[in-house]
């Protein structure tokens, strides 16, 4: 199979003109929509969503969401299987700093590899429904028999109740939400219900436009972001910064990664906030 590449929606455009507007590429990778609060998990499989950083292997090589490569120490990508998987690099939960710093380097350094797994949780560009695929996981990493390959852990979960039970137990720990893949879906590039994310908030990536030079406190540093959404909508993100953000806010032409509580009637996401600057 040809090398795995996707490119994330308007990155590396710092150094070049900005897309027109609702440009956005989906290109080798199944991505999640948020699901509905009151969604029936009948149907699907249950998984953690770990905060990490995805990572494609296509059986030779590592590569980001934007099919730039992970420069993983030679041994780890020697332990990895000839079969394309999809899955997120990952150190704990609450460790996503840590590990979004290790996996950056330019030289990777072993004592911060040894910590990291890779969780697997999909199958990219293979055939039969997720259920197979999700079994195939499991049958690849016993065979691997190395303990930082890892198969996501998929449940069946008996209705609403017991899938908000689910998600407070995974919040009240520390990780992040949880996500739902349909047991029947095949896979296929780009974004459907076949795969959603539960979460208390929703969040979304959104292109750096320019910075909005801050008033009060904030004069003479960062007041907000003036950014674009993946459907083309621009609007601003004011809150969610550091101290530290705001003196050196993300660059223009930077994938941000924003939380919100829905969209208005015109599109424009309610109470957007800053979460991070979007992985590679």
């Amino acid at each position: 199979m040809a090398t795995l590449q996707r490119r994330v929606f308007l990155a590396g455009l710092a150094a070049a003109a900005l897309p027109s507007r609702g440009a956005r590429s989906h290109d080798g990778l199944m991505l999640a929509v948020v699901a509905p609060a009151d969604i029936d998990p009948a149907g699907y499989l249950v998984s953690e969503k770990f905060d990490g950083a995805r990572a494609l292997w296509d059986g030779h090589g590592l590569r980001f969401r934007s099919g730039l490569p992970v420069a993983a120490p030679g041994w780890f990508l020697a332990r990895l299987p000839e079969v394309p998987l999809d899955g997120e690099l990952w150190m704990a939960r609450g460790h996503f700093e840590a590990l979004s710093g290790a996996v950056r380097r330019s030289v990777p350094q072993d004592d911060e590899w040894r910590q990291i797994r890779y969780q697997v949780f999909d199958l990219p560009g293979a055939g039969g429904p997720f259920a197979e695929r999700a079994a195939r996981i499991r049958a690849i990493v016993q065979t691997a028999q190395w303990p930082a390959l890892q198969a996501v852990d998929q449940q069946r979960i008996a209705g609403r109740a017991a899938l908000q039970r689910r998600l407070a137990e995974v919040l009240q720990g520390g990780g992040e939400g949880l996500v739902l893949h349909r047991a029947d879906a095949l896979w296929k590039a780009g974004r459907s219900d076949a795969l959603l994310k539960l979460k208390p908030l929703d969040d979304a990536e959104a292109l750096v436009l320019a910075h909005v030079p801050g008033r009060g406190k904030h004069a003479g540093r960062l007041g907000a972001l003036r950014v674009r959404g993946e459907d083309g909508t621009e609007f601003l993100i004011g809150t969610g910064f550091s101290d530290a953000q705001r003196e050196l806010p993300p660059a223009v032409g930077t994938l941000v990664t924003y939380s919100h509580r829905g969209s208005t009637a015109g599109g424009v996401p309610r109470f957007a906030s800053f979460v991070r600057v979007r992985e590679l």
